[in-house]
């Protein structure tokens, strides 16, 4: 466990340093094209505050994203604060703040940048259809991306991935709207350098985003099991998350890999594109464990 979350450390260092790279570069491809030195400067100083808000301010991102409120410790969530508390008492980390998202599709997250600064949220369809023993292996699993700093890595990557998405389209409209050609003669090959890494970041960038996502399902799903000492908990809980078709209304492709289960519903991709291993295969590894 102390290896995974050294190793979370590393990746979420690594995944800001190629951000800060990227930017930069990118920077530094459009202040060639245009002959403009401060739109270097321009990127330096976005990649930096960027680099900041994500590290900071990612999980108030994403709960802002997903329309999700602090739970009040009344009925009808004083259940859901008793369960949170105990596991985390179990898990040996604060206890994290509680939210929910108003939405009948069955679902949960957690975020933040370390178990001190974490947060959980889950949706009233997973409320109202879990029991209790399924509800505390949904809360098990995401207190499990809290201990192991899963939180950190995934909500960074939420910003991020979105953030290089929008630099790279923004790039690629910048070069159809400067109608110069010949003041961009001399930059063709640049701009032909820029083109191709605008087009190929935001591919590498969700690949990557995919691959982190579907690794940490495994581990988190096995670590719960063992905090709550019940796999079937989890097993059951996951079998109902799949079976319920209705997507979550405020979930998109830069927050789907957070929750749980995919919040994607109804969208035929790939096991390669996919934000989570299949639930088939998560409930059997549980059973098995059983």
């Amino acid at each position: 466990m102390y290896s995974q979350i050294d190793s979370n450390k590393r990746r979420t260092a690594f995944l800001l340093a190629i951000f800060l790279i990227f930017i930069i570069g990118l920077g530094w491809f459009l202040s060639r094209v245009y002959g403009n030195p401060a739109i270097l400067y321009i990127a330096a100083i976005f990649s930096m505050v960027q680099t900041l808000v994500s590290y900071y301010y990612s999980d108030k991102i994403a709960l802002a994203v997903s329309n999700a409120t602090e739970a009040p410790r009344k009925e009808p969530f004083l259940e859901l604060h008793r369960i949170v508390e105990n596991l985390a008492i179990t898990a040996g980390i604060p206890r994290p703040k509680i939210y929910i998202i108003e939405d009948s599709a069955p679902n949960a997250f957690a975020t933040g940048r370390d178990p001190k600064h974490a947060a959980v949220a889950v949706t009233t369809g997973l409320l109202s259809k879990l029991n209790k023993p399924q509800m505390e292996g949904v809360i098990a699993h995401e207190l499990s991306h809290i201990g192991n700093y899963d939180i950190r890595l995934m909500t960074v990557v939420v910003v991020l991935v979105g953030t290089v998405a929008l630099a790279a389209d923004w790039f690629l409209r910048s070069l159809w709207f400067h109608g110069d050609r010949e003041e961009r003669q001399g930059g063709q090959f640049l701009i032909l350098i820029g083109i191709v890494l605008a087009v190929v970041a935001p591919i590498a960038a969700t690949l990557i985003q995919l691959a982190i996502s579907r690794k940490r399902e495994y581990l988190a799903d096995a670590t719960g099991a063992l905090m709550t000492r019940y796999p079937d908990g989890l097993a059951e809980a996951l079998e109902i998350i799949a079976k319920d078709k209705e997507p979550l209304e405020v979930a998109n492709r830069a927050t789907a890999h957070l929750y749980i289960s995919n919040p994607l519903k109804g969208v035929n991709i790939s096991t390669l594109f996919s934000t989570h291993p299949p639930i088939e295969d998560r409930v059997k590894r549980l059973r098995h464990m059983a």
